[in-house]
Parts: C-alpha cells; sequence; structure tokens
C-alpha cells in the first residue's frame, strides 16, 4: 500500500467526508437545539456516534456515502425519537436520571452525595464556588438532571413555586 494512496481515493475520501459532515450538520439543524447545548446521556450517545461515523465512514473503502449517510440519519431520527418520548412522563425515567437532593438546610445527605458518586470534598468545593462559606447558608445542593449541582442559598429562599421542587428527591 502506498505511503500517500492514490490521488483518486484521496478524492473520493475528502467528498465522502465533506458530504457526511455536511449530512450531519443538516441532520443536526433539523433536530432540537438541545443536542449541542447541555448533553445528556442520550444526547452524548448521538454526538459520538454522529462522530465516529463521520470520522471512519470516509476513510472506509468499502463503504459507500449512502451507506453512511443512512446510518447517519439512523442515529438522528432515533435521537429525535428518543428526545420526543422524553416528554411522556412514564418514558422520561427511562431517559433521565430524578433531580436529587444532596444537602438540605445545611446538611449533607451522604447516601445521595454517593449515589451521585461525589465526594464530601466535591461538595465543599462546589459550594465555595458558589460563595457558600458556612453549610448553615446552604438551604438546597441539588443534583440536576443533566449531572450540574444547583446551590440554593438559605438568604434566596422565599416560597418556591411547587412545578420547581417537584420530583426531588
Amino acid at each position: 500500500m502506498p505511503l500517500f494512496g492514490g490521488f483518486s481515493a484521496l478524492g473520493w475520501v475528502i467528498v465522502k467526508a465533506l458530504l457526511l459532515y455536511l449530512t450531519a450538520v443538516f441532520g443536526f439543524r433539523l433536530g432540537e437545539r438541545r443536542t449541542l447545548a447541555e448533553m445528556s446521556a442520550f444526547d452524548f450517545v448521538a454526538a459520538v456516534a454522529v462522530g465516529a461515523i463521520v470520522g471512519r465512514v470516509p476513510n472506509a473503502t468499502t463503504t459507500s456515502y449512502v451507506s453512511g449517510a443512512a446510518t447517519l440519519v439512523t442515529v438522528l431520527v432515533a435521537h429525535r425519537i428518543v428526545s420526543r418520548l422524553r416528554q411522556i412522563p412514564r418514558f422520561a425515567t427511562l431517559f433521565d436520571h430524578p433531580p436529587k437532593v444532596l444537602l438540605s438546610r445545611g446538611q449533607i445527605i451522604d447516601s445521595e452525595l454517593r449515589r451521585a458518586g461525589l465526594t464530601r470534598d466535591d461538595m465543599h468545593a462546589l459550594l465555595r464556588q458558589h460563595g457558600v462559606l458556612n453549610l448553615e447558608d446552604a438551604h438546597l445542593v441539588i443534583f440536576e438532571q443533566r449531572g450540574k449541582l444547583s446551590v440554593i442559598r438559605r438568604d434566596e429562599v422565599r416560597d418556591p413555586a411547587p412545578e420547581l421542587i417537584r420530583g426531588l428527591h
């Protein structure tokens, strides 16, 4: 096998890569913006799959653009279906972790911290990042569905809207 390959083969690799890239961009453009915002597990899987397809198919001499595009479109359609199913509460629990309360009224809930895969040091760092220097100053720390942590300071607590605290465990 030659070091640089033939110009004809190289040309087809470039054409397939460009077409697959444009197909992916167009597919994401037709999809929801959420895919490229904060990624959930299923968003991450879709992004990695698209990257693998766009990165590998152009160099595969036995795979045509149409085969790669079919694979790409299948992944994007599956992602779209999952994002729609998430709007149905029964299915949402299959794809998303419910938010968890890791700290309540200044008390760290160690069992929930362990389930979240975090340590007390992680919690302390998070609180410092939010300007909380005493545990008693934190009313709630919530491990959100997308893996981010929300800190609600005691001085920020008023009457929370029920829909914002529903489903907290």
